[in-house]
């Protein structure tokens, strides 16, 4: 069966995240600085970084919240500056805490904020979506407040799923979770990407970038200092980006 993610591209190598020369300040500030890089259809690309070196900064220009001082940023080959209802559509943000309301189930919740968008799934439908990311049906009626932070990122992904979003934006997605939250979350990403998302994460967390991502970018106070693929088959090397990555402590 053909994948809704698919809609944007038909082949692993088109590209649809493409920040060209990105440059952004504030007043006389630069945080971001000539930033370039891509993310193709059913590619995960995490960008690595310590705090303040420009990761949410790079996220939030991709939804439109910061205008470049300089360069371009396009998502499905459109600018975003100049396609933002389109742009915001087709991408799912997951932020550090899903923003869901407590006192609603995980249901309610993602009924609540379909209707938002004005899309219509019926139960088997949501039901679903719960399945495909592992999230217990003894769960799916209880209040969200009742959940885990790893139980609240399943229903966000479940929600982006059932809006047919092709794009993630995940944002420390594994911020706080223990080992074993860590290890689903990474397969849930992975089947996402298999089945043609395009998803972009920004992380501090080497280990877990290098077991999840295809390609990662270092960033360092706003510039891309380096790139790292994973060959064919197998992970990127954790050691040679943590090398890199503790660079930064000896400048």
């Amino acid at each position: 069966m053909k994948s809704q993610h698919s809609q944007l591209a038909t082949n692993k190598n088109e590209t649809i995240i493409e920040v060209s020369s990105l440059s952004f300040n504030i007043k006389h500030n630069s945080i971001l600085k000539n930033l370039n890089f891509r993310v193709g259809t059913g590619e995960i690309y995490a960008l690595l970084g310590g705090n303040g070196a420009g990761k949410s900064t790079t996220l939030k220009t991709l939804l439109g919240f910061n205008k470049p001082t300089q360069g371009s940023v396009k998502v499905a080959g459109k600018e975003v500056t100049q396609a933002l209802d389109f742009v915001r559509s087709k991408t799912a943000y997951l932020p550090e805490s899903a923003t869901l309301y407590p006192h609603l189930t995980a249901r309610e919740n993602v009924e609540y904020f379909l209707s938002l968008a004005d899309i219509k799934k019926n139960e088997e439908q949501i039901n679903a979506a719960f399945d495909r990311v592992a999230l217990q049906p003894a769960a799916w009626d209880r209040p969200m407040q009742t959940y885990s932070k790893g139980m609240r990122q399943k229903t966000a992904i479940a929600l982006a799923i059932l809006r047919e979003a092709p794009i993630f934006l995940l944002d420390e997605p594994t911020s706080g979770l223990d080992p074993v939250a860590i290890d689903e979350f990474n397969q849930l990403v992975r089947e996402l990407a298999l089945t043609g998302a395009t998803i972009l994460m920004v992380t501090h967390d080497v280990y877990g970038a290098c077991q999840v991502a295809d390609r990662i970018g270092l960033l360092r106070a706003g510039e891309l200092v380096g790139e790292f693929e994973a060959p064919k088959g197998t992970r990127i090397d954790t050691e040679q980006v943590h090398a890199a990555f503790a660079q930064r402590g000896a400048e």
